[in-house]
């Protein structure tokens, strides 16, 4: 795939997964324990042997600019191959912060223009799936497409949350609504869209000129407007796919990975997820640990109990602790005789022991973000300290650093927050 370009759009604020991403670019955030969002969709292009790659940020790129640096976990580091981290900046007459996922591409059409490429991948950076854009690529050029959306099919009670296509007998797209009341048809864009180089910079331009016509967007003005004046294709994917852009919905991926036979394969041979990084050693579970059906990353210490849980790198569950469906990122401590359940705790926190951490009445949603805190799951800030004996109820949400906060409080009932006084620079990573 030497004749194709990959632009990778990681630069969205992701608020709707609270302070998961409050700090971070959401394809920054950790998952599985060992990998970041953004790993996917580069490990994607890999997969495909696609050599060029460009990555536009704008939200707190620190984090993702230091996990891809020159991307040499994917290949993209040699003479042939390479990425760009396409970053807007002030100074110019023609650069602004980016507007929508159109513009940000329109923005950056130079790389584009300068490129031998024959067609362009518009691909999200924060979505959870593993492939070969071949077969994708393969389809629309045999179709002799001017634009190929990726479409999957979900039940059409959750169709609303997406845009939404309609397809012939043949595949072409005969119509597209944008988050639609009542869906007419189950096949959703996944936001991954392959252009005609040519038609893509006729699009983006004309998307342009239009100014405050347009949000600037590919899901909401770029593909309603082709659809019914081009040769737009619907390609059918129909392996593991999932958005995380809410805090439930990065759970639940979490929790697929537990299935007996996942759908998902973080292993697998010939679709390899790649990241940077050192090799940690093994995970080490102790003699009176229990671990059921749960994922334990290298590095990780294991002397309590694990249900239904993703541990990542470096964590510590000290002996007597309780983990039940959680996400432990990378160096937490979850001290002996504390209860975590049902929560997402960030990067360096520390329960302190005979806490319980999620625990009461589901139903009350955050009082402050009510949203996207609503089902029941709480969230502990990176490097937040939870004293001992301490109790947080459910759909809390305690922000990064949180520590002499706490200190006079008996616990925190369900649906508060909590926010640090003053916010140590070194969260910014």
């Amino acid at each position: 795939m030497m004749n194709v370009l990959a632009m990778i759009l990681a630069g969205g604020q992701g608020d709707r997964l609270s302070i998961l991403s409050e700090q971070r670019a959401k394809p920054a955030v950790v998952f599985g324990g060992h990998y970041r969002i953004i790993d996917f969709a580069l490990s994607n292009t890999a997969n495909s042997g696609i050599t060029k790659v460009g990555v536009l940020t704008q939200y707190r790129p620190r984090s993702l600019v230091n996990h891809i640096r020159a991307g040499q976990a994917w290949g993209l580091d040699r003479l042939d191959s390479h990425v760009q981290i396409l970053q807007p900046y002030l100074g110019r007459g023609d650069m602004d912060w980016y507007q929508g996922t159109a513009d940000a591409v329109y923005q950056n059409l130079y790389m584009i223009e300068d490129s031998k490429a024959r067609e362009v991948l518009i691909l999200a950076g924060d979505q959870i799936y593993l492939t070969s854009y071949n077969n994708l690529i393969a389809y629309h050029r045999s179709q002799a497409a001017d634009a190929t959306v990726a479409v999957y099919s979900v039940p059409k009670e959750d169709a609303s949350r997406f845009g939404v296509l309609d397809l012939d007998q043949n595949g072409r797209v005969v119509d597209f609504e944008e988050k639609p009341a009542n869906p007419r048809s189950p096949w959703i864009s996944m936001s991954v869209y392959c252009f005609n180089k040519d038609v893509l910079v006729e699009q983006l331009q004309e998307d342009a000129n239009r100014g405050d016509e347009s949000q600037h967007d590919f899901g909401k003005n770029i593909i309603p407007r082709m659809y019914q004046t081009h040769r737009v294709f619907g390609y059918q994917y129909h392996g593991y796919w999932r958005d995380v852009g809410t805090v439930e919905s990065y759970w639940q991926a979490h929790m697929d990975l537990l299935d007996e036979r996942p759908e998902l394969d973080l292993a697998h041979e010939d679709l390899k997820l790649r990241t940077p990084g050192p090799i940690q050693p093994p995970a080490k579970i102790g003699p009176k640990a229990s671990v059921q059906q749960s994922m334990i990353s290298p590095g990780a210490v294991v002397n309590g109990s694990v249900y239904r849980s993703v541990i990542s790198p470096g964590v510590v569950i000290e002996e007597g602790a309780e983990v039940r469906e959680s996400i432990i990122q990378h160096d937490a401590v979850v001290r002996a005789g504390s209860v975590v359940e049902r929560t997402i705790v960030d990067k360096e926190v520390d329960v302190g022991s005979g806490s319980h951490i999620g625990s009461g009445d589901a139903s009350i949603p955050n009082q402050e973000r009510p949203d996207i805190v609503y089902t029941g799951l709480t969230i502990l800030g990176k490097r937040a300290i939870i004293p001992p004996q301490f109790s947080v109820g459910r759909n809390v949400v305690v922000g990064p650093g949180v520590q002499d906060e706490l200190r006079d409080k008996p616990g925190l009932a369900a649906g508060e927050t909590v926010h640090p006084v003053h916010m140590p620079l070194h969260l910014f990573v």
